[in-house]
């Protein structure tokens, strides 16, 4: 499905120049500039995932997209990175089991309850699945995981590539996207039961067979990526990363394991026309916050709201993942897919104050 592109061509357009006025600002107001990126971190290795702690504490993930990736997930202690939880989960190796270890991660997450989930593809190199995909829970006292979720074939298997996660604490249920085969999985975190919906609609299938990302062409289409639930658990939005739509679907409808596609199709809705994003999430406020690949920039919605820039700055090379600190600051990564890696300099976190 291929989308009118002259709003997001309005959108890139305004995101041209470094630092510009905020659009909910008076001119000449003390908010009337763009907030100013601070330096979290820098890395050599490629990450993807980030995830701040209610103290402050920061974990990173390094997705296996090389033969090279000594560490999957780690915390950043005073810039330096540490693999956590240990380093015999970050131990695995090709050929070598996966009982114990990270093989493929893509995301972390903080829930509400200050717990982590690690979302691990079984998928590396994008080769295909080789272990079965699985989210573990762990507590930030460290140890193994508290629980581990794993998905049966029906729900990943093949060239699917779990991406990334949402997690409604209060009704016990993560929601998934497959980045490459397309699709949602709905996971009970209680019965450990997964099935995955909407494989087949557009809404979770890229719109374009490719972006043009600050002037670079990336020729690969990716299918539904960023996942977010909203404050209440009502509602769930999500992306495909190469589209330039955001949808969403009340959550109730996800979870009666009786509807069928079709009849989850009638429930759900575009909702506004973005420059394309890779991650996106809810902080605290209800304030939904998306990374903008084409142009450097973060964004954000408001639901029955505007869909805004808040930040254009051509160090985000490729605004990855985004959350937020105790502090009520943005932390995003910058992955730099859209460079080749010759052309790649270190891998940074930024934060910055809405």
């Amino acid at each position: 499905m291929r989308l009118a592109l002259l709003p997001v061509a309005a959108l890139l357009a305004a995101g041209c120049a470094r630092t510009s006025t905020r659009p909910d600002a008076a001119a000449g107001s003390p908010e009337a500039r763009e907030p100013e990126l601070e330096l979290v971190a820098r890395s050599p290795r490629q990450w993807t995932g980030i995830a701040v702690s209610n103290e402050g504490r920061i974990f990173v993930n390094f997705p296996r997209w090389s033969e090279d990736v000594p560490t999957s997930v780690a915390e950043v202690k005073d810039g330096a990175i540490v693999p956590w939880p240990d380093a015999a989960w970050n131990s695995w190796t090709p050929g070598g089991s996966a009982e114990g270890r990270f093989v493929a991660v893509q995301s972390v997450v903080v829930d509400r309850r200050n717990r982590l989930w690690v979302l691990d593809t079984g998928n590396p190199g994008f080769k295909g699945v080789i272990a079965p995909p699985r989210l573990h829970r762990f507590e930030l006292s460290g140890g193994p995981p508290a629980r581990t979720y794993a998905f049966p074939p029906e729900v990943s298997s093949g060239d699917s590539y779990l991406n990334d996660v949402s997690v409604d604490i209060e009704r016990e249920i993560a929601y998934l996207t497959d980045s490459q085969a397309g699709g949602l999985v709905v996971l009970d975190l209680n019965t450990g039961s997964a099935r995955k919906v909407l494989a087949q609609h557009p809404s979770t299938h890229a719109e374009f067979s490719h972006l043009t990302v600050m002037g670079r062409p990336m020729k690969k289409a990716v299918q539904s990526d960023g996942i977010a639930v909203s404050r209440d658990g009502q509602t769930l939005y999500w992306s495909a990363l190469t589209g330039h739509s955001l949808w969403r679907i009340p959550t109730e409808a996800l979870r009666d394991a009786s509807l069928t596609d079709e009849a989850l199709a009638g429930r759900l809705e575009r909702v506004h026309t973005i420059v394309a994003p890779d991650g996106i999430f809810f902080d605290r406020k209800g304030v939904l916050w998306l990374g903008g690949l084409e142009n450097s920039s973060v964004n954000r919605y408001v639901p029955g709201g505007r869909y805004e820039q808040v930040i254009q700055d051509d160090r985000l090379r490729w605004p990855d993942s985004l959350t937020e600190g105790p502090e009520g600051k943005i932390y995003v990564t910058t992955s730099q897919i859209h460079l080749p890696p010759a052309e790649r300099g270190p891998y940074e976190i930024y934060r910055f104050q809405p």
